[in-house]
């Protein structure tokens, strides 16, 4: 772990809104030691798990308000804890990654993580990261439906998280159907990259464009008859995308 996490003097500023619950998961005892003790000291509480399963069974239990969820873990590794995760909650979740490879970084997002960090990294970015994902409001029962959105014979329902292509049901990974979204609401528009990771993946969002592109080329494997040729994801050179009818 670089010396950049090792604690400072001088206290962090605490704020009401700092407390929530955290789960912390790292199979490293100096790693998950030190996360501890600076959320804390910063007016979280927190709970922490060594291993994948763990810290599914603690997450269901607890009901956190973030998850901080490394990526290599024992029994169940970050990335299917990330999925078993998704499978009931939409509590934020920042992976802690110490490989370099895009595919990594994009394969979480796409299980549904909402960032990443990755080691070594500075305690103040890391805490500011925390921050910006506890301030996101989460949907809550009860709110107002919002209107399907239909084009050219695909239907996204966001109330329901639901799409239909053609009449059929689609799946799509919570990214995709995010992605796919923004979209659908500017027809006819071009959409920059920079502006589809703002507003997908969030604005404090560090992850190269590239990301975009690999969610892009899944989306029409998806929704295209024919994903070489697509209708309706057009990419407009050196501009972003545009969705057509």
């Amino acid at each position: 772990m670089s010396t950049s996490l090792e604690s400072k003097r001088g206290s962090f500023n605490k704020h009401p809104d700092f407390n929530k619950k955290i789960l912390v998961v790292d199979d490293e005892a100096a790693i998950l030691q030190t996360l501890r003790y600076n959320l804390e000291r910063s007016g979280y509480a927190v709970v922490t798990a060594s291993d994948g399963r763990s810290a599914v069974a603690i997450a269901l239990r607890e009901q956190p308000d973030l998850v901080i969820l490394d990526i290599m873990l024992p029994v169940l590794d970050g990335i299917e804890a990330c999925k078993e995760i998704r499978k009931t909650s939409s509590v934020p979740i920042i992976m802690l990654t110490a490989k370099d490879q895009e595919i990594d970084k994009v394969l979480a997002l796409e299980l549904g993580a909402d960032d990443y960090v990755t080691k070594p990294f500075a305690l103040h970015e890391f805490l500011a990261r925390v921050k910006a994902r506890l301030r996101r409001p989460l949907p809550t029962p009860g709110q107002e439906r919002e209107n399907a959105i239909s084009l050219g014979g695909i239907v996204l329902d966001p109330s329901r998280q639901h799409l239909t292509v053609r009449g059929k049901d689609v799946s799509l990974a919570p990214k995709e159907f995010a992605l796919l979204r923004v979209l659908m609401e500017n027809p006819g528009r071009v959409v920059t990259r920079q502006t589809l990771l703002d507003k997908v993946w969030g604005y404090d969002f560090e992850g190269e464009q590239q990301t975009v592109s690999v969610h892009i080329r899944w989306l029409r494997e998806k929704i295209e008859e024919d994903s070489r040729n697509p209708r309706h994801i057009i990419t407009v050179r050196s501009r972003g995308y545009m969705f057509k009818e």
